[in-house]
């Protein structure tokens, strides 16, 4: 508490000194005695354009958010991708590591080269039973 006050008590002397020695706020900034703006080369600050300001503001929000949608549907892809890749390492018909999954916005593409029509089956099945798949294209060969 007695910390507190000492403070208050500094903050008020300064503010007393500067008054007393002619320093004043002047708008936007603070005058010295000579009437020149303090710590600065004299120059006045320029008008701001708010409302460009504001345009350039609303352009760059709207760029932030068609990345971020970007972002969301590369992230989505990739679970969907790896959700695929999950299902079929574990499953004992597909052999995972010849099967290549691709995600584009939910269509799925497998590729690769499977050891049966059963393995190839198998991994579309697996692939269509995926939330989030809205088509699987089948480009597997059968060995």
């Amino acid at each position: 508490m007695r910390a507190l006050r000492v403070v208050i008590v500094l903050v008020l002397v300064a503010a007393a000194a500067a008054f007393f020695m002619g320093y004043r706020w002047d708008g936007r900034r603070v005058v010295g005695p000579s009437g020149r703006p303090v710590a600065t080369s004299g120059r006045t600050i320029p008008d701001i354009d708010t409302q460009k300001i504001r345009e350039r503001g609303a352009e760059i929000g709207e760029k932030v958010a068609v990345g971020a949608n970007r972002a969301e549907k590369a992230v989505a892809d990739g679970t969907l991708t790896a959700k695929i890749k999950s299902k079929m390492a574990l499953d004992d018909t597909v052999k995972a590591a010849g099967v290549n999954v691709d995600t584009t916005n939910g269509v799925v593409t497998l590729r690769g080269t499977v050891h049966s029509e059963a393995e190839r089956t198998r991994a579309l099945q697996l692939a269509r039973e995926t939330t989030g798949v809205t088509s699987v294209v089948d480009k597997l060969t059968v060995r």
